[in-house]
């Protein structure tokens, strides 16, 4: 994607206050030199952000009449009013390693026998994951095959097959569950009540055993 940004010379709240009157968003790229000051048209950054790609793929920022590689890093917006208040980017090349939030991609939900014929809910437990890999490398998103679940099945973050160079961030953890397949409700349910009525059955088969066992030393005290 493609975009134009314009040099920024004065700073302050002033200023920044000033360029949100006249439309316009101030921001700032880093990274692979000195940082520049830049400001965009709201209106035009505004519908970018809506979209997908502008969030997970390198973009090209036309500057001063030059184009550089640039990766969307942060942005904020106002309380409660649909403005852009300031916006983040990164110089990136051939050479830059990265760490970004990829979205996930999920297809073919609907013919798995987990939905087709198992009737299961489909649990996604993320939306997005992070990898690490060159820029150039840096994939749009990330597309996670359901077809072949059955009921039971689960697709941990091993299961994926990426592309060589790129890594996943586990942050400590062994592994990350994606998505996995929910038996039904009714079903589920079915199963718990089995479970409840087995763990009752021994405690009502030893109610009995217990009178039995208090019935002697009642005896014993009439006796007296």
């Amino acid at each position: 994607m493609k975009f134009v940004a314009y040099e920024r010379t004065k700073q302050g709240t002033g200023a920044s206050r000033r360029l949100r009157n006249a439309a316009k968003v101030p921001g700032i790229v880093y990274g692979a030199g000195t940082p520049t000051m830049i400001e965009l048209d709201h209106n035009a950054l505004f519908f970018a952000l809506k979209k997908e790609a502008f969030h997970s793929s390198i973009l090209e920022m036309e500057l001063a009449g030059k184009t550089e590689t640039v990766l969307l890093r942060d942005y904020s917006m106002h309380a409660y009013k649909p403005i852009v208040m300031h916006v983040d980017f990164q110089r990136v090349d051939e050479k830059t390693t990265l760490r970004k939030r990829v979205p996930l991609h999920f297809v073919n939900e609907e013919v798995s026998e987990a939905v087709k014929t198992d009737k299961c809910f489909i649990n996604k437990a993320l939306s997005e994951l992070e990898i690490e890999c060159l820029a150039q490398k840096l994939p749009e998103f990330i597309t996670i095959d359901l077809g072949g679940m059955k009921k039971g099945d689960s697709i941990h973050a091993r299961d994926l097959k990426l592309d060589e160079g790129i890594k996943i961030v586990r942050r400590g953890q062994k592994d990350i569950t994606i998505v996995s397949a929910v038996a039904p409700k009714a079903e589920a349910d079915e199963g718990a009540a089995a479970e409840a009525a087995a763990g009752a059955a021994p405690a009502a088969a030893a109610a009995p055993d217990a009178k039995a066992a208090k019935a002697p030393a009642k005896e014993k005290q009439n006796k007296k």
